[in-house]
């Protein structure tokens, strides 16, 4: 393993850990907005604030976690091509494509609480804020194991 391709690893791990934090994240101020009292203005002030701030550090994490996983990919030939054994891979692009529709919705979901539209349930996002926690999951297994 050459050097310059260990530190693309390392800060492709970290990036994308950073990441799926803010995923984490972003979903439960959106519990506790479902929560607001309608006439907490100052609270729900403060927790948008809190979202639109976690949602652009988030996508600024994402960009670097993808740009140098696609390094990995392309450049370093990392489960690339059809062929056997790297099936593994094009399932966990799969799921970053995922990641990705699941970043794009909490930006709208956060748009719809800024334009003070009726939220889902507390419950909801609740279940929703899971989705993260079973992607990151899946794709570690998939990185990690490469059944197939």
């Amino acid at each position: 393993m050459s050097l310059p391709y260990l530190w693309i690893k390392a800060l492709h791990i970290v990036f994308v850990a950073s990441w799926f934090a803010g995923l984490f994240y972003l979903p439960r101020i959106f519990v506790n907005l479902a929560l607001v009292e309608p006439g907490s203005v100052a609270e729900r002030a403060r927790l948008l604030l809190m979202a639109r701030k976690l949602l652009r550090f988030t996508t600024l994490l994402a960009v670097p976690a993808l740009v140098l996983g696609l390094t990995l990919w392309g450049g370093y030939g990392i489960g690339f091509g059809p062929g056997p054994g790297n099936g593994w891979m094009h399932a966990k692009l799969f799921l970053v494509l995922l990641a990705l529709g699941y970043h794009h919705a909490c930006a709208k979901i956060l748009k719809r609480f800024e334009a003070q539209e009726p939220p889902r349930s507390h419950v909801w996002y609740r279940w929703f804020n899971e989705v993260p926690v079973l992607l990151l999951l899946a794709i570690v297994c998939l990185v990690v194991v490469k059944p197939f």
